[in-house]
C-alpha cells in the first residue's frame, strides 16, 4: 500500500476597516490600524504586541487590493494598479519575532518623488505569521503508515491600509437607495448605497437612530471604519438594526449619519432620513 500524506496551507486574510485603535487576529496587536500620510507626514511608527502564550514570528510585506462595489476586496497582481503605494514605502523590519506579551516598534516611511502627480495611492501592510513545522495547535503526532493522512496549516495574515495622498484633493459623499426588510420581530436588514465623488477615498463611521413620533431618539445600528476608496464610486451598505422593546417603530424616522471617526474631528460626511413604514 502506498503512502498518501496530503499537507494543506490556508491563508486567513484580516482586512482591517474597523475604527479602533488596535486590532488583535491570530494573538498579534497592531496599533495604529489605518496610516495615511499627507502633504506633511512622512514617516509612522506602528507597534506590535504578541498577545499569546507562545512565541510567534511575522513576515512583513506589501499587498495590493481593489475595492469591489459591495465592500469586499480583491487581490491584485503586481504591476495591475497604477495607483499603489507601496513603491513609495519602506517598512522595517520585514521579519518580526515576538515573545509571549513581547512589544516592537515597527517603521514606515513615505518617499515622495519629485514631479509625483497629484492623487490618492494605496497599498496594504501585510502582517502574515510564519509557517511552523507542524499545523497550528496540534503538535506532534504520529502518522499510520497505512492510512492516508491529512495535514492543515492554518497561516494567520493582518492586513492595515497605508494611503499616501499627494496634492490638493477633495471627496464629497451622500447617501442613497435606502431600504428597510424585516428580519425578525426586533431586528431588519437596512440596506444603503455611500456615494463618493472627488479625488480621494472616504472613511467614516455609520450611525443609525430610530426618532420615534413621540420624540424618543434610541440608536439602532452602528459600523466603524467604513471605507469607499477611489476605485469606486459608490459602495452597497448593508446593516442590521436593532429595535429597542416596547417602541413604536411604523411611522418613526431613521436617521443615518455616515461622520469622521472622532480622532479626525468626528464631522459629518453624510447623512439622510428615512420614514418607516
Amino acid at each position: 500500500m502506498i503512502l498518501t500524506r496530503l499537507k494543506f496551507t490556508i491563508v486567513m486574510l484580516v482586512f482591517v476597516l474597523q475604527g479602533f485603535n488596535g486590532w488583535g487576529q491570530g494573538n498579534l496587536l497592531i496599533a495604529p490600524v489605518r496610516v495615511v500620510f499627507d502633504n506633511q507626514k512622512l514617516k509612522e511608527d506602528l507597534n506590535l504586541t504578541n498577545v499569546g502564550n507562545d512565541t510567534a514570528v511575522y513576515l512583513v510585506s506589501f499587498i495590493n487590493y481593489k475595492m469591489l462595489p459591495n465592500g469586499s476586496f480583491q487581490i491584485l497582481e503586481k504591476g495591475d494598479s497604477l495607483t499603489s503605494a507601496d513603491k513609495y514605502l519602506r517598512v522595517f523590519p520585514r521579519r518580526v519575532k515576538l515573545g509571549p506579551n513581547e512589544s516592537q516598534a515597527l517603521r514606515l516611511q513615505c518617499r515622495k518623488p519629485e514631479g509625483m502627480n497629484t492623487g490618492e495611492y494605496r497599498s496594504h501592510l501585510f502582517f502574515r505569521a510564519e509557517k511552523g513545522e507542524t499545523p497550528l495547535g496540534m503538535g506532534k503526532q504520529k502518522v499510520d503508515s497505512t492510512k492516508m493522512s491529512i495535514s492543515i496549516t492554518a497561516i494567520f495574515g493582518i492586513s492595515i491600509p497605508v494611503i499616501i495622498r499627494n496634492g490638493n484633493l477633495s471627496v464629497e459623499n451622500s447617501l442613497s437607495d435606502v431600504k428597510l426588510k424585516a428580519l425578525t420581530d426586533s431586528t431588519s436588514m437596512l440596506s444603503f448605497k455611500i456615494n463618493r465623488t472627488g479625488n480621494r477615498s472616504s472613511y467614516g463611521n455609520i450611525t443609525v437612530d430610530l426618532l420615534n413620533d413621540n420624540g424618543q431618539r434610541h440608536e439602532v445600528g452602528i459600523a466603524n471604519g467604513v471605507g469607499v476608496y477611489t476605485e469606486i464610486t459608490s459602495r452597497d451598505m448593508n446593516l442590521v438594526v436593532r429595535w429597542p422593546k416596547a417602541i413604536k417603530t411604523k411611522g418613526g424616522k431613521l436617521i443615518i449619519k455616515y461622520s469622521l471617526p472622532k480622532d479626525d474631528g468626528g464631522g459629518e460626511l453624510a447623512g439622510t432620513e428615512f420614514t418607516i413604514p
